[in-house]
């Protein structure tokens, strides 16, 4: 009995989500403005969500920019640069996932560069630092041997460390 009740709790619940989804039907006067407007509602970000374009969003200012996007492309017959153009005036950079370089993203296009370029200064500085403390824990005996071991033939005899010379 318990079994049947949890299952029946869970049809119902799942059942209730679908009933409680929205989906937004739209009329077209061809495939190409279908086309557009899907292609805009991919492109642009929802100002409520974190990462979601207006696509995917539920969220009420979701649905009211996807209603907006309708009504630019076929009502007002608006391209899709015009169409961009009047969400980022509204909206601002945010709506866009690719927003313009000015003064106010200059940082979000700058960082990622500015990041690199200090880890790859901090590997070089640690990979110098690691050579020069290497050399400066020898002593001039075992730097001798060293220079010896650098300049000597490849052929070495496996695991004796000593080098075959051929005469």
């Amino acid at each position: 009995m318990k079994r049947a009740s949890i299952s029946l709790l869970l049809i119902f619940l799942t059942a209730w989500t679908h009933a409680a989804s929205q989906v937004d039907v739209y009329n077209f006067d061809n495939d190409e403005q279908r086309e557009r407007y899907r292609m805009l509602i991919d492109e642009l970000r929802c100002p409520k969500c974190l990462n979601t374009n207006i696509a995917g969003s539920d969220a009420p200012i979701a649905k009211d920019l996807r209603a907006a996007v309708h009504r630019l492309v076929v009502k007002e017959g608006l391209s899709d640069e015009e169409v961009l153009t009047f969400m980022h005036e509204r909206y601002g950079d945010f709506v866009l996932y690719d927003p313009p370089l000015n003064s106010r993203t200059f940082l979000i296009w700058m960082l990622p560069l500015m990041v690199g370029l200090v880890v790859l200064m901090v590997l070089w500085r640690m990979q110098r630092n690691a050579r020069q403390s290497i050399s400066a824990h020898l002593s001039d005996d075992e730097r001798a041997e060293l220079a010896q071991w650098m300049d000597a033939p490849e052929e070495t005899v496996a695991g004796t460390g000593a080098v075959e010379v051929d005469k």
